[in-house]
């Protein structure tokens, strides 16, 4: 398969801490970025969930840290390319979410 170049502008800081996490993964920005664009095509979207991190004041905070899990979670089943979570994952899920709600 042929190969192109892309060309992006990214903040320097961003850069070197992506670099240094790839690294640790075994990988190059470049092939993360190969990465990235197979997901995204795979999905048919942006490979994980994009939306404001702030929790709303009138949110059980239970509740909503339960709903932020389990979007992490499907955007990591995405990046391992499934688009479905077992029930055992789920239920993992929701023990963890309910251990530290608990404090």
């Amino acid at each position: 398969m042929a190969q192109t170049s892309v060309s992006i502008r990214v903040d320097e800081d961003v850069k070197r801490d992506a670099e240094t996490l790839f690294a640790k993964l075994g990988l190059t920005l470049s092939s993360a970025t190969n990465v990235f664009y197979r997901q995204a095509v795979r999905a048919q979207g942006i490979p994980f969930n994009l939306y404001i991190e702030e929790m709303p004041k009138n949110v059980n905070r239970g509740g909503y840290l339960l709903r932020e899990a389990l979007r992490e979670a499907q955007a990591q089943a995405l990046i391992n390319g499934t688009s479905e979570m077992t029930m055992d994952e789920i239920d993992d899920i929701i023990s963890e979410v309910r251990r530290v709600n608990r404090g």
